[in-house]
């Protein structure tokens, strides 16, 4: 194979990090159905993160490699090739799906990840150059600056087009905005453990693990006896499976980290997210859900973000 044209395993990591928007997209979807219909965001986000670990842990059960590779992270910890706050991917995607789990029943889906790709591309433009994921530092150039002005000029753009009577939602669009800081380094961090556990499941489980950890202690913290007043699995059933689809694209997400680094597996999430939300927010809107022309204009600019971000080498 010539030097010129990307390798297979490139090639991979590019589907797979388009892979992760598709199913972000449609998890944000599930959650904030969930939160609508219990009336109760932290607890869809537990529910969420729950039922992925209990995937996961039967996965680490029963398959070597899995377990094998999640004794790694616990031998990597003990000899300090890996430091504790590199565990905090589990933390950041706990905020996450809180966040998500609130502000997608008050604007929709795809106002939602238009916050996120401004955070997310900005952020991981800064979390490559500093070095933090896998594949250490990263040089910023000038097709990186423009994606993240363009990423961040969307934000602008959707919020600047909603009426006065809409504006309201410009704070869950800035919770969003921070969701998407937050996205960068999650990815970053899973990236690293990735690296040493030697397979993305391992990574995805600490990543559950501590997530589910944290937003159990939140949940009892703020609910305490009155927890179940509101729960009640008579919901669609679709709504359930946002922690199962969400465990396939973090793994996707630390599987793409070290082969092609967390800028561009983020812009590449972004195109399959932007598309899949939009169409999302037409066929099942929710309630807060406004889809106008500074809305698919704000898409748009996000979308050249990928683009634009998208144009280096491809990774020897």
């Amino acid at each position: 194979m010539t030097s010129g044209s990307p390798s297979r395993a490139h090639a991979l990591s590019l589907g797979a990090a388009f892979s992760v928007g598709l199913l972000s997209a449609l998890q944000s979807r599930m959650n904030g159905g969930l939160a609508e219909a219990w009336s109760d965001p932290i607890a869809a986000a537990t529910f969420s993160f729950g039922t992925g670990l209990v995937a996961l842990t039967l996965m680490v059960i029963v398959v070597r490699p899995i377990r094998v590779g999640t004794i790694g992270v616990l031998r990597a910890l003990r000899e300090s090739r890996l430091r504790w706050w590199e565990l905090a991917g589990g933390l950041c995607g706990a905020t996450f799906v809180i966040t998500q789990s609130s502000v997608v029943p008050l604007v929709g889906v795809a106002a939602f990840t238009v916050g996120v790709v401004a955070g997310q591309t900005a952020s991981s433009l800064v979390v490559d150059r500093l070095g933090l994921g896998p594949r250490g530092g990263i040089p910023i150039s000038a097709s990186r600056l423009v994606a993240a002005g363009l990423a961040v000029s969307a934000v602008a753009i959707a919020v600047g087009g909603r009426a006065a009577s809409e504006m309201p939602s410009v704070i869950p669009l800035l919770a969003a905005l921070g969701a998407g800081v937050l996205v960068a380094f999650q990815q970053a961090f899973n990236g690293r453990v990735t690296m040493e556990s030697g397979n993305a499941i391992s990574a995805t489980w600490v990543n559950f693990l501590l997530g589910t950890i944290m937003l159990s202690v939140l949940l009892g913290a703020t609910h305490g006896a009155s927890l179940s007043r509101n729960i009640s699995m008579d919901v669609e059933p679709w709504l359930l499976l946002g922690g199962i689809v969400g465990l396939v694209f973090i793994a996707l997400a630390a599987w793409s980290v070290p082969r092609i680094g967390v800028l561009l597996t983020a812009l590449l999430a972004v195109a399959g997210n932007l598309t899949s939300s939009l169409i999302l927010d037409i066929v099942l809107p929710t309630t807060g859900t406004v889809v106008n022309v500074a809305l698919v204009t704000g898409v748009a600019v996000a979308f050249a973000a990928v683009v634009v971000g998208a144009r280096g080498r491809a990774p020897r």
